[in-house]
């Protein structure tokens, strides 16, 4: 009999990327596809709404794709989901969308922290949230990885307070797009060389990428 214990799970890789990015794409192009020119107008709000109920459709969605395509439901999916839901269904009921722009500065902000406390008190929680997902990185690799994404979520929760203070709805939306998701991926590929210092295999560094924590938000 064949040893599958080492096999891959069906539909990982880049698809752990759509099911954090998707919804978010969902909440974009169905935002615009409703949004008045006049954003000042009360259709503005309807288009904020409508978005919102949308991504918080697609978020579970994403859920159950997760689920029945990689067998499993990451802890950082979950927390993620809920936070869209909960600060999804407080937008739909206020009709205000700055709720819906503060579940990512929430999100960065306590992913940032637990990081780099787990960090400073010598646990790796990262390795923890991505279940160990990177073949042969040593303990001090995993480390250095969770401290590096520490700093970086706390960051992009500056960035966050940032836009959503200076800029519209509709542009902060785009900013999550085209600003968070390219910095995503390029802070994804600069830590590759630190991990291969650290003892992960040149065979999983395309998992080291897919596999990076949700910053859809």
């Amino acid at each position: 009999m064949k040893d599958t214990s080492n096999k891959k799970k069906p539909g990982s890789g880049w698809l752990s990327v759509v099911t954090d990015y998707g919804p978010l794409l969902v909440f974009f192009l169905t935002y615009r596809w409703f949004a008045p020119a006049d954003h000042s107008s009360v259709m503005e709000i309807a288009a904020v709404v409508k978005g919102t109920l949308a991504f918080m459709a697609a978020s579970v969605v994403a859920l159950g794709i997760s689920k029945w395509r990689l067998g499993r439901i990451s802890p950082m999916l979950w927390f993620s989901t809920a936070l869209i839901v909960g600060f999804g269904a407080l937008t739909v009921f206020f009709g205000d969308p700055v709720f819906v722009q503060l579940k990512p500065t929430i999100i960065y902000a306590i992913f940032g922290v637990a990081l780099l406390i787990g960090w400073w008190r010598g646990r790796a929680l990262l390795k923890i949230l991505l279940e160990a997902a990177f073949e042969g990185l040593s303990n001090e690799g995993w480390l250095k990885l969770s401290r590096n994404w520490g700093v970086f979520f706390l960051f992009l929760a500056a960035l966050n307070e940032a836009l959503r203070w200076n800029l519209d709805f509709g542009s902060w939306l785009a900013a999550k797009l085209w600003v968070f998701l390219p910095l995503s991926f390029l802070f994804t590929f600069a830590q590759i060389p630190m991990l291969l210092r650290h003892g992960l295999s040149s065979e999983a560094t395309d998992e080291a990428v897919s596999e990076e924590p949700p910053t859809g938000g």
